[in-house]
């Protein structure tokens, strides 16, 4: 037997040592095919209306499911229409009357956008009110009434809905 040095030793150490890590893929494709199919399976029923921080919305036992459709954002010092700021809140409660001009631009602007498909007609005069739970009642009246001289004819409101207990 002859004597080795300290580096081959070091180096024999480390190919003894030295184990192959062997990694069976079958079972992560496995694995992350049922996530995929647990997450579009759980998604596909669900409508989700996105709202902000800044609107509490009135609680409600509605069943209907909520619809793709234009939304009138109305929260805090701002009234919104599909995101984009049309007026603010006290200068919509200073107007005359029931009628708020800005808004009532913004809805025509959106209602004279044409509808490719004759189905979707139906649902392009329908509009979501979003109002958070402490604005005053005239102002939602306001909205309303200038949603439909605007010829919006179908208005729904954004509600959370109540846990049955």
């Amino acid at each position: 037997m002859s004597k080795l040095t300290g580096i081959q030793r070091r180096a024999e150490r480390k190919d003894r040592n030295k184990t192959s890590l062997d990694m069976n893929l079958v079972s992560l494709i496995d694995i992350f095919t049922i996530l995929l199919f647990f997450l579009m399976s759980s998604a596909a029923g669900v409508e989700i209306l996105h709202t902000s921080r800044a609107v509490k919305l009135p609680q409600s036992h509605a069943d209907k499911l909520p619809r793709d459709t234009l939304v009138i954002v109305v929260a805090g010092q701002d009234i919104l229409v599909d995101g984009r700021k049309v007026t603010t809140v006290d200068e919509a409660l200073a107007t005359q009357g029931d009628e708020i001009a800005p808004l009532k631009a913004e809805l025509a602007l959106h209602a004279s956008k044409q509808v490719v498909r004759d189905e979707n007609k139906a649902q392009g005069k329908a509009v979501t009110i979003m109002g958070d739970k402490d604005i005053p009642y005239r102002l939602l009246r306001k909205v309303m009434a200038t949603a439909a001289r605007a010829d919006y004819s179908d208005v729904a409101f954004a509600v959370v809905k109540k846990v049955k207990t």
